[in-house]
């Protein structure tokens, strides 16, 4: 297992914005946004292929993003928990590392999945508020749980019952992580609690937030005592008004994608909204750098792994989707990208590590929260198709995107 505290490595968001995500996400905007698409359901009964070749065709294509899954130090050709799934089943997986970005990939693949045509994939993973339009024009299908024990055994209780796919039927995470607030107690000289501590004086002109709407609003709501698990129209309204005021004050001193990384390690900013998993690489530069969950709570997202329709080779699929939640292969997985760990029981496979760098990672809350963190943890519901285009809108116009 690679424990890379001692080895700093390029952040895989970081690298999707160096690749310029961002820029692609905006030219398929209309797209993703559902402007110019024609309805588009598919029924349960038209999204299974014609046959399922799982049993005579021992393949499986899976597309992901980049530096998402564990590498071979000496070797990055080579994935060690996937080429054990491989000689275990003799199922040869062909991995791709091509999302690059949520809006992209979805209008790459959605021509073929509104025409009732095969996206070439049998798995997919994306980010759960993405998942939710997958889900609700009926474009993945529904896993078989009789051939995924561990999923059900193991899948941490926290992610099991999202409002887009209760039950998590068409969906599984692949990795977990919050959005909460990152700073520097030794510049900022004292400790961030609130959300409402962002809009100190103290900090005016030295803090941001993510740009992104689906990134960034549930922890604002949250700060404002919101329910996210079903928050309304009227509360997303009142948090924009906040913001804007921010805005004009020059308090917020600007919005960010992951470049907030670079600004918190500079001192250029001295608390920002930021992701989890960024943070406990930062963390191993500079040890002042915080991450909180405020007592309000923080919003705990997923990506997740889907299977399209019409994929060939789904009860394969499946298979690896469970064997991914086997405790030791999550274990192995969650020592390499760091975030947090969708099987709690991986916990305490770390924890038994003889390594000791290793065996730390199972003390590190954000990689497995403790109890008073997970109380705090909330996923927020969703945006409806008929609210995104408005809420967009007016997001986009306070973000200056």
């Amino acid at each position: 297992m690679r424990a890379n505290h001692n080895t700093p490595r390029l952040d895989r968001r970081s690298l999707l914005r160096a690749l310029g995500g961002g820029a692609a996400a905006a030219a398929v905007g209309a797209l993703a946004s559902g402007c110019g698409v024609p309805a588009a359901y598919v029924a349960p009964g038209d999204r299974a292929a014609d046959h399922d070749r799982s049993a005579d065709d021992k393949r499986l294509t899976w597309a992901n993003w980049p530096l998402y899954i564990d590498v071979d130090d000496d070797d990055p050709a080579k994935r060690p928990t996937l080429d054990a799934f491989e000689r275990r089943t003799g199922i040869q997986v062909r991995y791709t590392e091509e999302i690059n970005d949520n809006d992209e990939f979805f209008g790459k693949i959605s021509p073929s999945l509104m025409n009732h045509q095969s996206t070439g994939r049998d798995l997919i993973v994306i980010s759960d508020w993405m998942c939710s339009r997958f889900v609700r024009l009926g474009w993945v299908q529904e896993m078989d749980r009789s051939r995924q024990p561990n999923v059900t055994k193991y899948l941490d209780p926290l992610l099991r019952d999202p409002a887009f796919d209760p039950g998590r039927r068409s969906t599984v995470p692949w990795q977990s992580g919050i959005t909460g607030i990152a700073y520097n107690k030794r510049r900022l000289g004292r400790e961030i609690r609130h959300v409402s501590d962002l809009w100190a004086p103290d900090l005016k002109g030295r803090v941001t937030l993510l740009s992104g709407l689906d990134e960034s609003f549930a922890l604002l709501m949250q700060g404002n005592g919101v329910d996210i698990t079903r928050w309304t129209a009227d509360d997303f309204h009142r948090t924009c008004d906040q913001v804007e005021k921010l805005v004009a004050s020059k308090h917020i001193r600007r919005f960010t994608g992951n470049d907030y990384i670079k600004d918190l390690s500079s001192g250029d900013v001295l608390a920002c909204q930021a992701y989890s998993g960024d943070v406990i690489q930062l963390q191993a530069d500079d040890p002042d750098i915080e991450f909180v969950v405020p007592e309000e709570g923080a919003e705990l997202w997923a990506e997740s792994l889907m299977i399209p329709n019409l994929a060939e080779h789904k009860a394969t699929a499946e298979r690896l989707v469970d064997y991914y939640y086997e405790p030791e292969v999550a274990a192995e997985l969650a020592a390499w990208v760091n975030y947090v760990c969708p099987v709690p029981a991986a916990q305490h496979v770390l924890a038994s590590s003889k390594d000791k760098e290793t065996a730390e990672l199972a003390e590190d809350p954000l990689i497995f929260p403790d109890d008073r963190m997970r109380s705090r943890l909330a996923i927020a519901r969703d945006i409806k198709s008929t609210e995104r285009t408005e809420f967009a809108k007016r997001w986009n116009a306070i973000a200056g995107l």
